[in-house]
């Protein structure tokens, strides 16, 4: 890091106050002195057990403290920091987290796009930078929060893939109300209800990101002889260039053979497939692979329908979910960054964690479990987020749109490693 550069600085605060007010006047208070100059970017994280008042949130917060850029949406629980430092995961009542960061040499631009601002997946770059605002060679960060039931997600990202390779994406659906079913984003002074809202943080920032998808492998990797759009119709051993073809059926009765009777009972209805993203890399390894799920069996043939398009000549593995399957892969994913990290001049200074509805309490049993074990290796970062009903993160160079996953992104300024 350069001497002249000022250091980055992130806070975070966590309420659990019943009234609104009381929760913003909570945080705000815990936040006000935190940082030694005010702060360029505010993130806002709502429970749905405050549906009725997110129209308020706004002007409480605006009448509290000055954000210049401020992004948020609601959620079904949300993520953040006590008094005491705890990183917390808030399910099922009240709750507000707030997060300030103060971003010297860093732009800093919020946006709120609906279906119909989105290029033509067929427009050039260009179409995508003039609706961002940002050239390419600004290399930005994105963080996107989108409206649960907007069918222009998928096209974002892939727009977005597109016209900023490189550049990093992560956020999450904002998840609804199980009363109202109501959902809401946050965009400095505005309320949305529909469309995506982000922000693109480019210059002296870096996020790395990791996406935990809570699976692990079973079996060995395939290759893809035949498929048509989501159906597997025939497998080969991928460096089996002799050996007849199989049914995917087939190779998961061989796979079955060395199983337990409860991984049996697992598989039952944890099972899903993992497709590389990485046509050319020879070993593929823990977190290659982006985890569809398996949506049907035709016995008749033994194809199987995957929650996404796949083609022949591409590699696939079987893999299997639960609890503890779900926590050995983010430690394991946590304990490989934590290493990298220390080998990195840049300290990480702020993370947001977006988590799928169906991770927190009800699949591990006890509270707080992804967040306590990020705060296990990296207990000085203040973490802050939400539990969506979609997490958007990387896996290899593309965004995708997950289930069951916990995404962190994890900020940071450059270092020489980065160059």
């Amino acid at each position: 890091m350069d001497a002249t550069t000022q250091p980055m600085e992130w806070a975070n605060a966590i309420s659990t106050q019943v009234s609104l007010e009381a929760a913003v006047q909570d945080v705000t208070a815990q936040l006000r002195h935190q940082l030694s100059e005010p702060p360029d970017l505010g993130l806002v994280f709502i429970s749905s057990a405050f549906a009725s008042e997110y129209s308020r949130l706004l002007p409480l917060l605006q009448a509290a403290i000055d954000i210049p850029v401020l992004i948020g949406c609601s959620g079904g629980g949300v993520v953040g920091m006590t008094a005491a430092e705890q990183a917390v995961e808030i399910e099922a009542q009240p709750a507000l987290s707030l997060s300030l960061a103060r971003l010297p040499q860093v732009s800093v631009q919020g946006f709120h796009l609906t279906q119909d601002d989105l290029p033509d997946l067929d427009s050039p770059p260009d179409a995508w930078h003039k609706l961002i605002g940002i050239p390419p060679s600004d290399h930005p960060n994105f963080i996107l929060l989108a409206d649960p039931f907007s069918s222009g997600i998928s096209e974002l990202l892939q727009g977005l893939d597109f016209a900023y390779p490189g550049s990093v994406k992560v956020g999450g659906l904002a998840s609804v109300g199980s009363i109202n079913r109501s959902s809401s984003l946050f965009c400095n002074q505005e309320v949305h209800h529909d469309g995506i809202v982000g922000v693109a943080l480019s210059g002296q920032i870096v996020m790395d990101t990791i996406v935990a998808q809570g699976c692990r492998p079973i079996g060995h990797p395939y290759r893809i002889v035949e498929a048509e759009r989501n159906i597997l119709i025939k497998l080969a051993e991928p460096d089996g260039d002799d050996c007849e073809p199989q049914s995917p059926l087939e190779a998961l009765q061989g796979i079955f053979q060395d199983f337990s009777e409860d991984e049996r009972k697992l598989a039952q209805d944890s099972l899903f497939v993992g497709i590389a993203q990485d046509s050319f890399k020879q070993t593929l390894e823990h977190g290659d692979f982006l985890i569809r799920q398996l949506i049907g069996v035709d016995p008749r043939v033994g194809a199987i329908a995957v929650g996404d398009r796949i083609r022949p000549g591409q590699r696939i593995q079987f893999h299997l979910r639960d609890a503890r399957t779900s926590a050995e892969d983010l430690d394991t994913l946590l304990q490989r960054y934590r290493q990298q990290s220390d080998l990195n001049q840049a300290a990480p200074v702020g993370a947001l964690m977006f988590t799928c509805m169906g991770r927190g309490q009800g699949l591990y049993e006890q509270p707080h479990f992804d967040a306590s074990l990020f705060q296990q290796y990296f207990e000085d970062i203040p973490l802050s987020g939400f539990f969506c009903g979609g997490e958007i993160g990387p896996i290899g160079s593309t965004t995708f749109l997950h289930g069951y996953t916990s995404v962190f992104g994890i900020c940071r300024q450059p270092s020489s490693d980065d160059n």
